[in-house]
C-alpha cells in the first residue's frame, strides 16, 4: 500500500480548514505576509525573550531576526536548484572561516531539505517554543488569497504529524532531529488566545504602513489639521518604504550567505558576492537608521531607556567594520581615543546603528584619498566625540546642511546635485537626543557630539 505523500500544501490546507473564504489579491496578501513575520519576531517573539526554540519554513527562510536564529534550530525546504549550491548540513560558519564580513554576528545554522514541485511555492513558517507555538501561511487560488495564522493546539499537533510523517519520507536523519528538539522542549504552553494578541498587532502594523492617501479641498480653517494628516501620511509612506526595502535585502543576504558556503566556487564568483553580501548589510543598516527616525517622528517618546556605555570601547570595536567601508571608497579612518574614558548613558544598539550612519554620511562627499578622523575626548563632565573630514568639498554632505539640501517631510533631506539621500538635521539631532547626546555642527569642519558622563556604578539599577 502506497503511502500519500505529505506536502507542504498538504499542511496549508489543514491549516485552511475553518478558516472563512477570502477575495484577497496576490499583491495585497504578499504585504499581509510580509507584515505578519514583523509582527510575530519584533512584537511576539523578540521581547519574550526566548531561549530556545524550533523553526520550519518554505520556500525560504521566513525567520530572519538574528536574535532568534541564534537560539532557535531550523529546517527549511527550499529549490533544489538552491540546495544543489549549498550543502544541506552545514551551519552558518564563522567570518574567519566563510570569508563572510558578518557586521550582524549572524552565526545560526537550519537543515536545509529538498523542495518538491507538489510542495507549490506559498510559504510556510512553523515556530514552536515551550512558550509559544503558532503556524503562519499563504493560501488559496488567484484573487482568493489568504493570510492563515494557527496557534490552537489542535491544528498545530496535526501540522507536526504531518510533518513528522514527510520527514520519514524524505530524511530519517531529520525526521529523529525534529523528534529529539520537539523532546527537548518539554511541556509545551497552550496558547489559544495567541489570536487575540496576534491580530490586533497585524492590523495596527497594516494601517501604519498602507496609509490612505486622499487629495481633497479643505475650508481654510482646517489647513492646520489637513498639514497634520499630510505629514503622518508622509511618515507611514516612509515607514512602509524603508520597511519593503529591508526584508527583501535580508532575504537576499541569508541566499547569499548560503551560497558562500560553498566550498568550489570559482574566486570571481565568491568575491562577488561578499561585495552583494556587504552592499546589503549597509544598505539594511542605512535603511534602518531611517526607520528609526520616522518611529521617533511618529511617537516622539520622551526618552528612549538607556544603559551604562563604553563609548570608547564601543569605537574600537566598529571601527574595523569601518575601515574596511572607507578603504572600498579610497579613504581613510584615522581613531584618536584618549584612553580610560570614563562611560556614559546611551542605547548600545541604537548608537552603533546611529555612528555607522554617521560614518557612511559624512564620508559620501569625500574625494578618493580624504580622511576621516574620530576624536574623543574628556569635556568637563561630558565626552566630546568629534568626526571631522580631512577635505571640505561642494558635494560634501555630512550632517551640515548645505544650501542645496532640500527638505523632503520631517525626516529627510535630499541633494538634487549630488542625488544623496539622507536624515535631515532636525532628524539627526532628534535621534541623538533619544540616544543620550547632543549635536553640534559647524560648517567645513565636520560635526560634534557631547555624551554626558554618568554617576552611575556597574553594580545601580537604571530605572
Amino acid at each position: 500500500m502506497t503511502i500519500p505523500l505529505v506536502t507542504i500544501k498538504t499542511l496549508q490546507v489543514r491549516m485552511a480548514q475553518g478558516v472563512p473564504h477570502s477575495t484577497c489579491s496576490e499583491s495585497a496578501v504578499r504585504r499581509m505576509w510580509w507584515a505578519a513575520l514583523e509582527t510575530l519576531q519584533s512584537d511576539i517573539l523578540l521581547p519574550m525573550n526566548l531561549t530556545r526554540g524550533l523553526w520550519l519554513s518554505s520556500p525560504l527562510p521566513a525567520l530572519y531576526e538574528p536574535n532568534l536564529l541564534k537560539k532557535f534550530q531550523g529546517w527549511v525546504w527550499a529549490p533544489k536548484d538552491l540546495l544543489n549550491l549549498t550543502k544541506p548540513s552545514m551551519g552558518m560558519l564563522p567570518p574567519s572561516q566563510s570569508g563572510v564580513m558578518d557586521f550582524h554576528n549572524d552565526s545560526s545554522g537550519y537543515e536545509r531539505l529538498s523542495l518538491l514541485e507538489e510542495d507549490g511555492n506559498d510559504p510556510l513558517l512553523i515556530v514552536i517554543t515551550p512558550e509559544i507555538q503558532i503556524a503562519l501561511a499563504l493560501e488559496g487560488n488567484c484573487q482568493e488569497r489568504k493570510l492563515l495564522m494557527r496557534s490552537d493546539p489542535e491544528t498545530l499537533s496535526e501540522l507536526l504529524t504531518l510533518l513528522d510523517k514527510r520527514l520519514n519520507t524524505e530524511n530519517i536523519e531529520q525526521a529523529n532531529n525534529l523528534r529529539n528538539a520537539l523532546g527537548e522542549m518539554g511541556q509545551l504552553k497552550t496558547n489559544d488566545d495567541l489570536s487575540k494578541v496576534f491580530w490586533p498587532l497585524l492590523s495596527q502594523r497594516l494601517a501604519d504602513i498602507a496609509p490612505s492617501l486622499n487629495i481633497q479641498t479643505l475650508p481654510d480653517n482646517l489647513i492646520s489639521e489637513d498639514k497634520s494628516i499630510s505629514t503622518n501620511s508622509e511618515i507611514s509612506l516612509l515607514e512602509a518604504l524603508t520597511h519593503e526595502i529591508r526584508t527583501p535585502l535580508a532575504t537576499i543576504r541569508t541566499l547569499i550567505r548560503s551560497l558562500l558556503r560553498k566550498q568550489d566556487l570559482p574566486k570571481i564568483v565568491e568575491n562577488r558576492l561578499k561585495q552583494i553580501d556587504i552592499e546589503c548589510t549597509e544598505q539594511i543598516d542605512r535603511f534602518g537608521l531611517i526607520f528609526n527616525a520616522v518611529e521617533l517622528e511618529r511617537s516622539k517618546p520622551k526618552q528612549t531607556t538607556l544603559a551604562l556605555t563604553d563609548l570608547g570601547k564601543m569605537l574600537t570595536t566598529l571601527s574595523p567594520a569601518w575601515i574596511n567601508q572607507l578603504e572600498r571608497k579610497g579613504l581613510k579612518l584615522i581613531l584618536d581615543i584618549t584612553p580610560d574614558l570614563p562611560k556614559v548613558l546611551s542605547d548600545s544598539k541604537g548608537l552603533e546603528l546611529m555612528l555607522t550612519g554617521l560614518i557612511d554620511r559624512n564620508s559620501r562627499g569625500l574625494q578618493e584619498g580624504g580622511e576621516l578622523t574620530l576624536k574623543l575626548r574628556p569635556a568637563g563632565q561630558r565626552l566630546k566625540l568629534q568626526i571631522l573630514t580631512q577635505l571640505s568639498t561642494i558635494n560634501h554632505s555630512g550632517v551640515s546642511e548645505s544650501v542645496s539640501n532640500e527638505e523632503i517631510g520631517p525626516v529627510l533631506s535630499w541633494n538634487p546635485a549630488t542625488g544623496n539621500l539622507q536624515l535631515s538635521q532636525a532628524a539627526t539631532q532628534r535621534l541623538l537626543k533619544s540616544l543620550g547626546g547632543r549635536l553640534t555642527n559647524r560648517r567645513d569642519s565636520g560635526i560634534t557630539i557631547f555624551f554626558p558622563i554618568s554617576d552611575l556604578k556597574e553594580c545601580d539599577r537604571l530605572d
